[in-house]
């Protein structure tokens, strides 16, 4: 007996020591290919330090997979959450090699596995040391049929050459742009002058007039709300820009549209109150006065709800599981740790940081209207109530029904993150929701707006197994999917108005129903957020909002997305499925472009909104390089429906002040790349900003700080592969590349 324990002492001692030593992963990819007509690729997952490993768990988007040996396996803990496993694992003989193929094609680098964390054999998860394999050096395994994987070069010297049209900025280019300015010959304006204030009467709340003398400035608007604008827009924006002076000049100026927002999702990586004070802040000075605040979706609820503890409980933390009782799985990143503060995966905010936050934006005149995201994309908020269930027995809260049989998958591959419209427990839990979130405005002491209830992505099959939902269709006498659906909006518009709360929803809560319905419940919305261009049926989807009355609010996915890339490149991080959406392109989203307005439709464009979901965020820098600068123009077009500035002035104002700026306060932001060309044998190189440093190499490698400066053309001579990055206000472009055939 003696013997044994000490033996087993031993082997606990061994195994601790191994566990101690973490497995370390190399990635790379073996490149797109296709099979059976279709896009696939080939991983490869060099697992070292294996010993006692049991399964090595990892992210990547949801898709097909399946191991090249069939001793290997992957498995699918849940759509975008996977581990491998492999009977070598453990095995003497250096490292383990495991090639996984995964269906579709491979972009960029958000498309590649993160979140690695590994489970030995004594249950224990151990963090995984990950190196991958640099994108750039596997471009020729990159290349799909019929798509670039890259903009080269020479076509970015072109369109820095229309960016670089001569031109000088005015004192008064400041984005979003002015109506009107009317300079004098009076002198000059010094920061160190009163301002002062006249109330006057004007139908646009939000309209007002700077008029700069010598002596002092004079702001005139029709209330508080425009006068603090008038002032920020003085005070932050023209002194700082023109080193404390100003030609004196008339400046009158007032929004296009009542509605100009950004949409924040912090569901699907957490965004904390001290980083989303910053975020907010940004918007004030560029003249947005809404956020969308995406605070729950499918991966996580983030928002404490007094007397639903499960919610932040279980709903808020993610990590390694494969029942979810206790919390979520891992999606998107972490390490598989469901109590670690490090990273995105984990994290919620209080009911006190909420209300700090809803005086905050109130006082920078931007109306905060969150989301509880319904009857789809609410998996975080079933979880939570099961979880809770499970612990009281008590029924109140829960929103599936036991033995539904329907068989769906949702955009992001869900199968069981449907509320039933059917089961009472859907609407108590919305209720004491919307009680609870109005409350918390009750006691900032700030009108809460409205509440957006989500409403899109409900995938076909949904509530087609279950019974519930089989009698509520048959006896109110409508069918499948959109009946059901359509059903459950008009039972929350109704109950939120009777709160005396504005429902908001994207585009399905308000397209595809009959007069009646439209009739009832359009006046019960406070804004519809129209995200694609079209629908079977019709040409637009914003017209037929409108055609039904209800208030509209341009949200396409392929001007105002600032989640998608700003280009094609193996290192862009950002999504592609809605196209290229880069600072230009939202400068464009006009909306007569985006709808053709049919005068006799009862309802409205109200305003225009940009989107950040956050599936690519990782931490703060990630985020500020998507919003800036794409977010200034849809400031731009929020302020303007008007052609105002061309893409060449656009930028110069973007390179020469909002640019700098953002650097001095410490904000990332995106850095767009040089250009190569070669005219006569000689290489040309420009930049898309004055001021920048471009540094290059000749042989293929990727340019560091220590790599030649361009100064002026020069030979090409035998070079192969020029590559070039900019650098500049501290930051750094993405490398820029022109293969040499």
């Amino acid at each position: 007996m003696k013997i044994k324990h000490i033996l087993s002492l031993s082997l606990l001692t061994a195994m601790s020591q191994m566990s101690a030593i973490s497995p370390v992963v190399e990635w790379e990819t073996l490149g797109n290919t296709t099979a059976d007509g279709k896009p696939v690729y080939t991983q490869r997952f060099t697992v070292k330090n294996h010993n006692g490993l049991k399964r090595l768990c990892f992210n990547q988007f949801a898709r097909k997979m399946a191991t090249v040996d069939k001793a290997d396996s992957v498995v699918e803990i849940i759509p975008g959450y996977y581990y491998l496993t492999s009977p070598r694992f453990g095995e003497p003989g250096g490292d383990v090699v495991v090639d996984v193929t995964v269906s579709g094609a491979l972009r960029n680098v958000c498309y590649i596995p993160d979140g690695l964390h590994g489970v030995m054999a004594s249950g224990e998860v151990v963090p995984v040391e990950i190196h991958r394999r640099p994108m750039m050096s596997q471009l020729d395994k990159l290349e799909t049929k019929g798509r670039q994987v890259m903009l080269h070069a020479d076509s970015v010297y072109r369109l820095n050459e229309r960016l670089n049209e001569p031109g000088q900025l005015s004192p008064f280019d400041v984005i979003p742009s002015f109506k009107s300015v009317s300079v004098s010959d009076r002198g000059i304006f010094t920061a160190d002058k009163p301002v002062t204030h006249k109330r006057v009467d004007n139908a646009n709340s939000e309209w007002y007039r700077i008029t700069l003398t010598p002596d002092s400035a004079l702001i005139e608007a029709p209330g508080m709300m425009a006068a603090k604008l008038a002032e920020r827009v003085l005070r932050e924006q023209l002194l700082p820009a023109n080193g404390g002076k100003l030609p004196c000049a008339v400046i009158e100026d007032w929004p296009d549209f009542e509605y100009r927002g950004m949409m924040i999702d912090i569901a699907r990586n957490f965004i904390s109150y001290p980083q989303m004070e910053r975020i907010v802040r940004q918007m004030a000075r560029y003249r947005f006065n809404r956020l969308h605040f995406h605070i729950v979706d499918d991966e996580a609820w983030r928002l404490e709800i007094p007397g639903l503890p499960e919610l932040t409980s279980v709903g808020a933390r993610r990590g390694y599981t494969t029942d979810e009782h206790d919390y979520l799985a891992q999606l998107f990143a972490g390490n598989g740790d469901p109590s670690t503060s490090e990273g995105t995966a984990n994290g919620y905010w209080t009911r006190e940081e909420f209300i700090n936050f809803i005086k905050l934006c109130d006082s920078l005149g931007i109306a905060v209207i969150p989301e509880i995201e319904s009857p789809g994309h609410a998996r975080a908020a079933i979880r939570s109530m099961e979880a809770r269930y499970r612990r009281t027995g008590d029924e109140t809260y829960r929103m599936i029904e036991p033995g539904d049989r329907s068989v769906y998958s949702s955009a992001q591959s869900f199968h069981d993150n449907l509320m039933n419209p059917a089961l009472p427990g859907t609407y108590r839990f919305i209720s004491k929701v919307v009680d609870e979130i109005a409350s918390m405005y009750d006691d900032a002491g700030v009108r809460l707006e409205g509440i957006h209830l989500g409403g899109d992505e409900v995938p076909e099959g949904a509530w087609d197994g279950s019974e519930s939902a089989s009698r509520m269709a048959d006896s109110l006498g409508v069918t499948g999917r959109h009946g059901l659906q359509g059903e459950y909006v008009r039972k929350v518009s109704k109950m939120m108005a009777d709160k005396g709360i504005k429902m908001y929803g994207w585009q399905e809560v308000g397209t595809g129903y009959d007069d009646a319905f439209n009739k009832e419940v359009s006046p019960r919305i406070g804004g519809v957020n129209c995200w694609t261009n079209t629908l079977p049926g019709d040409r637009n989807v914003a017209l037929r909002a409108m055609r039904g009355g209800f208030p509209v609010i341009l949200s396409n996915v392929d001007y105002f997305y600032v989640d998608q890339i700003y280009q094609n490149h193996p290192d862009e991080r950002g999504l592609s499925w809605g196209g290229i959406v880069d600072e230009f392109r939202t400068l464009h989203g006009y909306p007569e472009r985006l709808c053709v307005i049919d005068p006799t439709a009862p309802g409205r464009i109200i305003g225009v909104q940009g989107q950040l979901f956050g599936e690519t965020l990782r931490n703060m820098g990630g985020v500020e390089t998507l919003l800036f600068p794409k977010m200034l123009g849809i400031a731009e077009r929020g302020w303007n429906s008007k052609p105002t500035y061309s893409d060449s002035r656009f930028n110069r104002v973007i390179g020469e002040r909002e640019l700098p700026r953002l650097a001095t306060g410490g904000s990332s932001f995106h850095l767009r790349g040089p250009g190569i060309v070669i005219e006569q044998g000689m290489v040309k190189m420009n930049s898309p900003y004055e001021g920048g440093v471009i540094r290059y190499t000749l042989d293929g490698t990727e340019p560091d700080g220590s790599s030649p400066v361009y100064s002026a053309p020069f030979e090409a001579g035998d070079a192969a592969d020029i590559r070039a990055r900019l650098y500049f206000l501290g930051a750094e472009s993405l490398t820029q590349m022109l293969p040499v055939r």
